[in-house]
């Protein structure tokens, strides 16, 4: 089992920027990728960015692209989410999530930070 904490949340105005960090603990040696995920008020989770802990490919959905940056720091065991040019529509808790060598999607899951951005 893994262990996720998020950290980094906050109240930033539009045009602003956060950075989230995701600390890893537990089986951390079973991980495979990491990713971030949000939810906002009244809609369904949805993904945001992921990344392979080994040689760094990264994903992005449409909506962050060229905004957010995903990043892992291995020896920290640690993921991070830069948010620059934060919109109002990027509102959300955001959770951090871990993928094993074993499954086939991600298994392990943060509790959320919130992420309010004020226009």
């Amino acid at each position: 089992q893994v262990q996720l904490v998020e950290s980094g949340g906050g109240l930033v105005q539009a045009g602003g920027s956060l950075r989230l960090s995701c600390a890893a603990s537990g089986r951390t040696f079973s991980m495979y990728k990491m990713g971030w995920f949000r939810q906002a008020p009244g809609k369904e989770r949805e993904f945001a960015a992921s990344i392979v802990l080994s040689g760094g490919f990264t994903s992005y959905a449409d909506s962050v692209k060229g905004r957010f940056t995903i990043s892992r720091a291995n020896a920290k065991n640690t993921v991070y989410l830069q948010m620059n040019s934060l919109k109002p529509e990027d509102t959300a808790v955001y959770y951090c999530a871990a993928q094993s060598l074993t499954e086939h999607d991600f298994g392990s899951w943060g509790q959320g930070t919130q992420v309010i951005v004020s226009s």
